[in-house]
């Protein structure tokens, strides 16, 4: 823990470095820039909405607000474990020639796509004042979610990029179960409320994007509390795993440019 800590430190600046540089790279050849960060997920809020209200005929309290909420977190944790799967190889050039912690490759992912979630979760503010959603003090919790909703995604990450170097196939298999989890998670609908019970709860505990993804819909939207204990424990279990995944990191990442 001593060693990670300082790792991060030492590697603070460049850390923020790379992703800025990944942030401007991604949108160096785009003539609307980083406003795609914004239109994307609003475009997919407005084909879920579709989705959810006329094929489904399935409708929720601020629909584009709750759709908009659940695709944000989404898009967050599915794009830094897709990238984590590849994240050695597609830094060949870096990794092999001078040391870096490879956890390091991962803290980049988590800033650049955590900043483009921030820029798309302002047009939420932007949302619930247009349609009147009643906000009061429990909007705050949105902070220690955020929190857990990082530990989770860096532990997963750190898992994936380990075995992703040794596992050719790992990246096809990660796509598969995105997708499934995806549908598991609620993005345009209400797994409490269109799930039976008890397989809603079991859900909700079992899928730690589906409990986040309820958790801010409720300090957001119900203005009500999350359930705290599933919270906790997926916590406890990102700070576990977090930690195994950095020590096998570190175990092993001398030997990852001899396997690419």
């Amino acid at each position: 823990m001593n060693r990670f800590i300082s790792d991060v430190r030492k590697y603070q600046k460049y850390t923020v470095y790379a992703a800025k540089s990944e942030l401007k790279s991604e949108v160096a050849n785009s003539h609307l820039s980083w406003m795609w960060w914004i239109l994307d997920p609003l475009l997919f809020m407005i084909v879920y909405s579709f989705v959810a209200v006329i094929v489904f005929q399935k409708s929720e309290p601020y629909l584009p607000v709750f759709i908009f909420i659940g695709y944000n977190s989404w898009n967050f944790f599915s794009a830094c474990l897709r990238q984590s799967v590849k994240l050695v190889a597609a830094n060949k050039p870096i990794v092999s020639k001078v040391y870096i912690p490879k956890f390091i490759l991962i803290l980049i992912k988590i800033l650049s796509n955590g900043f483009k979630m921030m820029i798309a979760f302002s047009l939420v503010i932007v949302m619930m004042i247009g349609y009147r959603v009643p906000v009061d003090w429990k909007a705050v919790l949105l902070i220690p979610l955020f929190a857990v909703l990082l530990v989770v995604t860096f532990a997963f990450s750190s898992v994936l990029l380990h075995f992703g170097v040794y596992v050719e196939d790992l990246a096809n298999v990660v796509t598969v179960v995105l997708k499934l989890l995806f549908y598991l998670t609620g993005i345009f609908y209400s797994i409490q409320k269109r799930v039976p019970y008890p397989y809603s709860s079991l859900l909700l505990k079992c899928n730690p994007m589906a409990l986040l993804v309820d958790s801010m819909r409720r300090v957001l939207i119900y203005q009500t509390m999350p359930d705290w204990g599933p919270v906790a424990v997926w916590f406890v279990i990102g700070i576990v795993l977090s930690i195994a995944g950095v020590h096998n990191i570190y175990r092993h990442e001398n030997s990852y440019v001899k396997v690419m």
